[in-house]
């Protein structure tokens, strides 16, 4: 009996540490756009499986430390980023790290859709394809299916497959872009505000797709809506001036944050 009562112990403590391990681990960064520093001094353990959302005021630097995580920085010369950020203990700025190979692993959203001007299909069908994730036709059939069906898209292109992805309304374009990004089978997905083009309806299509996909992918999401933050994320983290100023369960975020600056934020003092 006690043997038994052991087993259960240790299996629901493993559970529960699975549950909060960090996925990401961000150590004294610091972003620099030529002199002027973008961001200070992050900490921050963003957990697997859990949707954590950035919030604070525009030009608080969430959106910039948000490419930092899978180094779309490195595209601006003038940037420089310090500090350490791992993704399952392994620095991602390691030289020896191919930006290529970790935007695979690490998918983005961005602001606007931005779908390629190509068939549904081939929009879906590109990563797979320039990675060698299929070596036949039907093994990439079934790789955009499968995407089309987790991005909620599948029962309204599967008919059209062949037509243009601009083609499609503005909430379907982002549903597209969600569906090419999780295409190659990442392990993360950072969102942009990915919601801020699109109307409510498409909004609400997206916030559901960023439920159901938490089962499968650990989400970074930028939102300049408190009630979408509330609606979709366990974990929120709030930045001021380029600082993080704290990060916690969500739902104590909202209710009771410990720093008067997320306090004001929510109340919309300021910002």
């Amino acid at each position: 009996m006690n043997n038994m009562s052991q087993t259960i112990s240790t299996t629901t403590t493993t559970k529960a540490d699975t549950m909060t391990e960090a996925k990401i681990s961000a150590r004294k960064v610091q972003v620099y756009y030529g002199e002027k520093q973008a961001i200070r001094d992050v900490d921050i353990d963003i957990r697997q499986r859990t949707v954590t959302a950035f919030i604070g005021p525009s030009g608080c630097g969430k959106s910039t430390f948000l490419r930092t995580l899978n180094r779309m920085n490195d595209t601006i010369d003038i940037c420089r980023v310090e500090g350490s950020i791992t993704i399952d203990g392994e620095n991602i700025y390691d030289p020896k790290v191919d930006p290529v190979q970790l935007r695979a692993k690490v998918g983005m959203v961005f602001q606007k859709p931005n779908p390629f001007p190509k068939s549904i299909y081939e929009n879906v069908a590109y990563g797979p394809r320039i990675h060698g994730l299929a070596s036949k036709k039907a093994d990439l059939d079934e790789i955009v299916a499968s995407a089309l069906q987790k991005a909620g898209l599948w029962n309204e292109v599967k008919d059209r497959l062949n037509e243009s992805g601009t083609g499609l309304s503005g909430g379907q374009q982002q549903r597209l872009c969600i569906a090419r990004a999780i295409a190659v089978s990442p392990e993360i997905i950072l969102m942009d505000e990915p919601c801020s083009a699109l109307d409510p309806i498409a909004t609400a299509k997206v916030e559901e797709l960023i439920h159901e996909l938490r089962t499968n992918f650990t989400i970074v999401i930028v939102t300049h809506s408190m009630q979408q933050a509330a609606r979709v994320s366990q974990r929120t983290a709030m930045f001021h001036l380029g600082l993080l100023v704290e990060e916690n369960d969500t739902d104590k975020m909202f209710t009771n944050p410990d720093d008067q600056r997320t306090q004001d934020y929510i109340m919309g003092r300021f910002g």
